[in-house]
């Protein structure tokens, strides 16, 4: 049935061609579960390192498009790219990007909104941290008839608290994209080559999500079942 078997390069250079396809039909499957008609999506970033040497950064064709980042999490500074990424509570993607780690968190934010605000509902609720503070970010929301709840900074009175369980969504999602779905292990080289493998993590989180919505597993996000 298969004369002939594509090796690595093939497939590598056949997946970077189709591209678009990939981040469609992540949408795709995102609009055939419940979670898609939630009025909660939250969102944060995530670093996407590309190279750990002096050389690399000189080398890779990732010049210009990566930079030095601050890794919050890991108290480390890293070389790459940022990933943005705006879900349902079960981590669902429904919209990201990656961007320049120098860049500001609300100046990228505000240009995935502006981007996609077809896929905006009004009345939407987005769940960020306290990094997307300012009125010019909230007036920007605002706009799009969307409603940013954050947590608050000390130096504000009290209106949302620290949010810290409802926050924790984000992370395990991050964390189920670098652990098991190794993000920060992607290989990439290229700008196309980060974007795609990316993208097929995205895709293939959305796929396991959509599979145990279908099936009934009660965590939609437990990648128990494909680990094998």
């Amino acid at each position: 049935m298969f004369p002939c078997l594509l090796g690595q390069s093939g497939y590598n250079k056949r997946l970077r061609a189709v591209y678009p396809l990939v981040c469609k039909t992540i949408l795709a499957v995102a609009a055939q579960c419940p979670s898609w008609f939630d009025d909660l999506w939250i969102t944060d970033a995530t670093p996407v390192p590309c190279g750990m040497s002096k050389e690399t950064v000189k080398r890779s064709d990732l010049a210009g498009y990566a930079n030095y980042g601050y890794c919050a999490s890991h108290s480390r500074w890293y070389w790459g790219l940022k990933l943005y990424l705006v879900c349902t509570g079960d981590g669902m993607p429904v919209m990201w990007c990656l961007a320049d780690p120098k860049i500001g968190e609300r100046e990228v934010l505000a240009a995935l909104l502006d981007n996609n605000h077809h896929l905006i509902r009004s009345g939407q609720v987005l769940l960020a941290d306290k990094g997307f503070s300012g009125e010019e970010f909230k007036t920007l929301t605002e706009s799009k008839d969307l409603r940013l709840l954050r947590p608050d900074r000390k130096d504000e009175t009290y209106r949302n608290g620290d949010l810290g369980g409802v926050r924790q969504w984000i992370e395990s999602v991050n964390q189920t994209l670098k652990s098991q779905l190794g993000l920060e292990r992607h290989a990439g080289r290229t700008p196309a080559g980060v974007f795609t493998r990316v993208a097929q993590r995205l895709l293939a989180m959305a796929a396991a999500i959509w599979h145990n919505w279908t099936t009934g597993v009660t965590s939609k996000r437990s990648l128990i079942a494909y680990d094998h």
